[in-house]
């Protein structure tokens, strides 16, 4: 038997190495239809958590912003204007299909100034410490390999007062809501990507990594431990998701 370390891929266990070309294959393959499936999943309301994680980020004019998993574009054009001519938001994704995807939406509503791309993994990032005034990342911490050493990235890259703002898929808290939401996620969404997408593999990955990954208390801690400050934790939609937002000090 092999001792070589594991990690989730979903339900299933895969090596650790392997884990970063798995998801990879996941999101080349939705890039194209991935707004498209995020409207069908969630009945529009990703648009509202979204734009309600931005409206609460704090960010002022003139501010840098690094904001990770950011691929689709959609979370940095609602933060361009909050940031103004004056600031900059950098947009890092590890996948380039989803980089290139995000970029040509982006270019294409005109969306040009102020903006950089980067390939990059969030386990390591390619910048200077403390390079920007905050890092965001919106539903895409839970395909991070190792979660842990990426909080510590994005810890390090922050000015002293920057914050992490994290918008993730969380565990709900309404017993009554559960058995809908897994029903939801376990029989719709594998269906609705194999009909719109023709592949419901992937999401049913989705859907899975969704389970594993850490809930809103677990998260909290790993913050605290990665170094952050004055670490809150606000629910949306029962738990669905959650917004995390720390300090560095």
């Amino acid at each position: 038997m092999s001792d070589q370390p594991t990690t989730h891929f979903g339900y299933r266990d895969v090596p650790v190495a392997e884990k970063q070309k798995l998801v990879g294959d996941v999101f080349t393959s939705v890039a194209e239809k991935y707004d498209l499936m995020n409207d069908l999943m969630s009945f529009g309301i990703h648009r509202l958590w979204k734009r309600h994680f931005v409206a609460i980020s704090g960010l002022r004019r003139g501010d840098r912003v690094l904001d990770l998993a950011g691929g689709t574009g959609d979370i940095a054009a609602l933060m361009l204007p909050q940031v103004g001519t004056e600031g900059e938001v950098v947009i890092g994704d590890i996948n380039d299909a989803m980089l290139r995807v995000g970029r040509d939406r982006l270019t294409d509503r005109g969306l040009v100034q102020g903006l950089r791309y980067a390939q990059l993994n969030a386990e390591a990032l390619p910048f200077p410490d403390r390079s920007f005034d905050a890092v965001t990342i919106a539903f895409g911490l839970r395909n991070v390999t190792d979660k842990q050493r990426a909080l510590g990235e994005m810890h390090r890259v922050l000015k002293i007062g920057g914050r992490a703002l994290i918008l993730e898929f969380s565990e709900v808290r309404q017993d009554w809501l559960r058995p809908l939401y897994d029903f939801h996620s376990f029989k719709v969404l594998p269906r609705l990507g194999r009909l719109f997408a023709q592949d419901a593999d992937s999401y049913r990955y989705l859907a899975e990594s969704i389970r594993k990954h850490p809930n809103q208390e677990t998260l909290r801690g790993m913050l605290e431990q990665a170094g952050f400050a004055k670490v809150e934790v606000r629910n949306l939609s029962a738990g669905i998701v959650a917004i995390h937002r720390g300090y560095r000090v």
